[in-house]
């Protein structure tokens, strides 16, 4: 296998592990300084808790590899969130919606494992399915 299928079966794993809630795994996936930026979530307790978090307030929670791509040490993935709002999430009280969010993420692999990501997710379309902002009124 080459270093770039290596990293895409690493940055896959990762994405599927969260989806299935599967955490014990992630010190295997990412490296002891891991970060996600732009949160600034550090190592695999800080991930495990912005997952945990994610899947406390989206039950059903999936996630969906779309498509990946490899250059080097870096992975871009394309991803859809799934899942049914039922807890709460960034202060939004629960509203029983099903939501579906797209999201990008770049990941630099190093030594087998996850060392850093930047991850891009469509916010205003979580926030807007969950009712978190107000709908735009038709032109």
């Amino acid at each position: 296998m080459s270093n770039s299928e290596a990293n895409k079966t690493v940055v896959r794993a990762c994405f599927d592990n969260a989806s299935k809630g599967d955490l014990d795994v992630l010190p295997e996936l990412v490296t002891e300084d891991y970060v996600l930026h732009p949160e600034g979530i550090r190592g695999a307790d800080g991930l495990r808790e912005m997952v945990e978090g994610y899947r406390a307030a989206i039950s059903g929670l999936t996630v969906t590899v779309e498509h990946q791509f490899t250059e080097g040490d870096y992975v871009a993935t394309r991803f859809t969130l799934r899942g049914r709002h039922d807890g709460e999430l960034m202060g939004t009280p629960p509203t029983g919606n099903e939501i579906e969010v797209s999201g990008l993420t770049i990941s630099r692999c190093r030594d087998g494992k996850i060392a850093e990501e930047w991850e891009l997710v469509d916010a205003i379309s979580l926030l807007s399915q969950v009712g978190a902002l107000p709908q735009a009124a038709p032109a």
